[in-house]
Parts: structure tokens; C-alpha cells; sequence
């Protein structure tokens, strides 16, 4: 993809309400290619690169959480975006876990949807801007994470195909070594909004980043629990 005009693909079976959010996407300087059923969205997205998915649930033919799954499976990384007329927490949850990066429910005000918009991208820009920096390659106790790549190797000569929420929140601790990064920090770096109703989505990712790196996870020294707080990233190898 070039580093022109950033892309999106919103995917939204009301095609008045596809109208007018891709009209008001392009206000902003983004392209738009907008989609109206789950088959055409991931045939798409096997032929096509985008900055960002915008994905309405309930989709003709498979819905918005299948559309983002087969994605993620084949390792894409993009942004996604769901919009939903269901607001149970659950259904957030759900969203969350499939591999989305917010979640906003129907009806919402336009200019909300532009802000969320507005503020993944700046996310990953911030996160591609570091992946592609000298210095991407991060080194620690026998393990080498690469997150321009989503790769890492582990201690014991494992290789790994991370997901873009395991890497973007090694990123946040990384950054920080040594310093104790609260859970609504992280939150707020990699997600952007507390849209979740309990914090443990966070914690379940840092038990999968201590099962890839750490040689024994039930008694980290790298990514180590704070009680009340958060998470301290320990390069050298601390004990809790």
C-alpha cells in the first residue's frame, strides 16, 4: 500500500447509512470502498490492503465477527471497527475477542464515530511508526520480538506469530521497562476507550505473552503482576 491516502472498507448492509458515513469518511481525506454482505467483505479483503475495517454486525451471509475472524486467521493485522445495533456487554466482549479494535453500538452520534476513527489511526501510526524505526527488534532473556512483522522467537527456539493486541501491548510495556503500566493505561493505548466492563481482557493477554516468553509463566520474571495496578515489564529478568 502506498503511504498516500489512508483506506478504508466499510462494510454495512443499510446502504443509506453506508452512504452517509462513507461521504463523511472522504470529508476527512480518506478513501472509502463500501461493501453490503460478509462474502463480498472477505473476498475483498484477500485481493486488497486498508488502514482501517468498518464492520456492521448483523451482515448478510456471515456476520461482522466471522468477517473479522477469517482475517485475523490469515494473519491481517488492519484495524477493525465494529458498529452494531446490539449493546449488550457481552456482544462487546465477543466483538473484542474476535479481533476488533472498538465497538459502537447504533445509533451513535457521527461525530463520536469520527473521533473513535480519528483515534485508531493515530494508534497505529503510532504503532507502524515504531515498527518501522531502528530498533523495532525487541531482545530480551533469549527472546527476539519483531514488531514490524508480528514475529517473535522465544527462549526455547519456538517461533511465534503474534496477534496485533499481543504485540501492541508488549510495545506499551516495553516502552515503559521498569515502570509499572496500570491496566486502564493500557487500555487506553492500544484499545483508545474503556470498552470493556471489567479489565480482564487485559490480563488474559499478558497470561498469553508470559506462555510465549517467559521459561516458567506460573512464576514470571518478566512480565510481572503489580496487585491493584498493573503490569511491570522486566527486560533482565526480575523476581515477583
Amino acid at each position: 500500500m502506498s503511504p498516500g491516502t489512508r483506506r478504508v472498507l466499510l462494510v454495512e448492509d443499510d446502504r443509506g447509512l453506508a452512504a452517509g458515513i462513507g461521504e463523511n469518511l472522504r470529508i476527512e481525506g480518506l478513501e472509502v470502498r463500501a461493501l453490503h454482505d460478509g462474502p463480498s467483505a472477505v473476498r475483498d479483503l484477500e485481493a486488497h490492503e486498508y488502514d482501517l475495517l468498518v464492520l456492521d454486525v448483523m451482515l448478510p451471509g456471515c456476520d461482522g465477527f466471522e468477517v473479522c475472524r477469517s482475517v485475523r486467521r490469515r494473519g491481517v493485522t488492519t484495524p477493525v471497527m465494529f458498529l452494531t445495533a446490539r449493546g449488550d456487554p457481552d456482544d462487546r466482549i465477543l466483538g473484542l475477542e474476535a479481533g476488533g479494535d472498538d465497538y459502537l453500538t447504533k445509533p451513535f452520534h457521527l461525530r463520536e464515530f469520527l473521533l473513535r476513527v480519528r483515534a485508531i489511526l493515530r494508534r497505529w501510526e503510532w504503532y507502524r511508526g515504531a515498527a518501522v524505526a531502528p530498533g523495532h527488534l525487541l531482545r530480551f532473556a533469549g527472546n527476539e520480538v519483531d514488531f514490524g512483522a508480528f514475529r517473535a522467537s522465544s527462549w526455547d527456539g519456538a517461533a511465534h506469530e503474534l496477534t496485533e493486541k499481543e504485540a501492541m501491548i508488549l510495545k506499551v510495556l516495553a516502552e515503559a521497562e521498569g515502570r509499572v503500566v496500570s491496566r486502564d493505561d493500557v487500555v487506553e493505548r492500544v484499545w483508545g476507550y474503556d470498552i470493556y466492563p471489567s479489565t480482564r481482557t487485559v490480563d488474559n493477554f499478558i497470561l498469553r505473552l508470559r506462555r510465549r516468553f517467559e521459561r516458567n509463566p506460573a512464576t514470571p520474571r518478566h512480565f510481572l503482576s503489580v496487585r491493584g495496578v498493573g503490569y511491570r515489564f522486566d527486560a533482565e529478568g526480575a523476581s515477583e
